[in-house]
């Protein structure tokens, strides 16, 4: 056979040469798979009480990021807003400014949020409030401490100071949420509420009742007063714990 057309033959067929060819190394795994396979371990075997804050938001993010390293989407968050709560606390709007966070793990983390203060609701909705103030307590910050804008709501109770109702009654700017105490008393009476318990929040953190705090919580006062409808407390609500008029004696 002539050389050259040995070539040409050869050259034809390139199947020939790629079988010939060694096969590519297979790839390891991203390094975040093992990673994700230890973390699960440790929380199962050591108990989620002991996960630090940033884990167990790895843990969640887990499922809404199911193919990529989310620790420092985790920690990003954390140092964004400062610690879980806030995370939880923030809105939708306020997520998505952090890289990697979109419409989805947004809507997931609010989901975390709202599963947190429904179940913190239900423990103050099985007692009545004054038997269960620390639950009362608990559920106003899991509510209100992380906010960015003030908000004001309104605890509606009955004759057995148990909750009617949770409403928010105003939102308002960083520093203020303007209140009409005759809407307060108006609605209470639409709710057949015996007593009220007023409950708003200073986005600073601080949780010290301002002078137009106690100007509005003594309006209130004498607005149900003719109706027999009973100011119990105004908690004001901050990141750094809860301020309450009554232990104050504000009124």
């Amino acid at each position: 056979m002539n050389p050259v057309s040995a070539v040409e033959d050869a050259s034809a067929q390139p199947e020939l040469w790629a079988a010939a060819a060694p096969a590519p190394a297979p790839q390891p795994p991203p390094h975040f798979v093992g990673h994700r396979e230890r973390l699960r371990t440790r929380a199962i075997a050591g108990g989620l009480a002991a996960v630090p804050d940033y884990e167990l938001l790895e843990l969640f993010l887990f499922r809404s990021i199911p193919k990529k390293d989310v620790k420092p989407l985790a920690k990003q968050l954390l140092a964004r807003f400062g610690s879980l709560g806030a995370v939880l606390g923030a809105t939708p709007e306020e997520l998505k400014t952090v890289k990697g966070v979109g419409e989805a793990v947004a809507l997931d983390l609010k989901l975390m949020h709202e599963a947190a203060l429904r179940t913190a609701r239900e423990e103050v909705k099985r007692r009545t409030v004054i038997s269960s103030w620390s639950a009362l307590l608990d559920y106003v910050k899991t509510a209100l401490a992380h906010e960015a804008r003030e908000q004001f709501r309104v605890l509606f109770l009955d004759k057995k100071n148990q909750l009617i109702a949770d409403e928010i009654m105003n939102r308002g700017t960083v520093d203020h949420a303007p209140v009409y105490p005759r809407e307060v008393m108006r609605r209470a009476l639409e709710l057949s509420a015996s007593a009220v318990i007023l409950v708003h929040n200073h986005p600073s953190g601080d949780p010290t009742p301002s002078t137009a705090d106690v100007d509005m919580t003594r309006q209130v006062v004498e607005a149900g007063r003719p109706l027999r409808i009973t100011v119990h407390d105004h908690l004001v609500v901050g990141r750094n714990g809860t301020a309450s008029f009554r232990a104050l004696g504000l009124f």
